[in-house]
């Protein structure tokens, strides 16, 4: 499978679009408990719940993406042998340090866990890491919960 390369800019808020701008907002209402979910965030600021799902996982403040090393990642798994061992020593071979991890008790066969690690030592950014966690066939589901020093 090959990884597109992705380029970054940095630009000057004023020519943002008012969408991706509004998305910077309701991410922060949300990250500092201004706001419960992302519909009273997008509400708030006056903004279109799709336009918040396209446009939150590509536009960050500049001060986030210069100290972002502690991500925290989601999964929703089937309860299997070894599932919990593969995700960790996925990240360890990426080069992340895990900070903590949680479990809940399985159900119907499924548990979610929540791992967060320290970013500042991998050798593959944390999208190349996300696709291959989605690339093992108990991962239902894997996303970015938080993102931050």
């Amino acid at each position: 499978m090959s990884h597109k390369e992705e380029k970054f800019y940095l630009v000057r808020s004023d020519i943002l679009p008012e969408s991706m701008r509004k998305t910077i907002e309701a991410k922060e209402l949300l990250e500092r408990g201004k706001a419960d979910s992302v519909y009273e965030a997008t509400k708030k600021v006056d903004l279109s719940r799709s336009a918040f799902y396209k446009y939150r996982d590509a536009v960050f403040p500049f001060q986030a993406m210069v100290k972002e090393q502690i991500v925290t990642l989601f999964f929703h798994v089937e309860d299997r042998t070894g599932a919990l061992s593969n995700l960790l020593s996925t990240v360890a071979q990426a080069g992340g340090n895990i900070l903590t991890i949680h479990q809940t008790i399985p159900l119907h066969g499924k548990a979610n866990v929540t791992i967060s690690l320290n970013t500042s030592g991998m050798s593959l950014d944390i999208e190349v890491l996300i696709e291959q966690f989605k690339q093992f066939d108990f991962v239902y589901k894997v996303e970015i919960l938080s993102s931050g020093a």
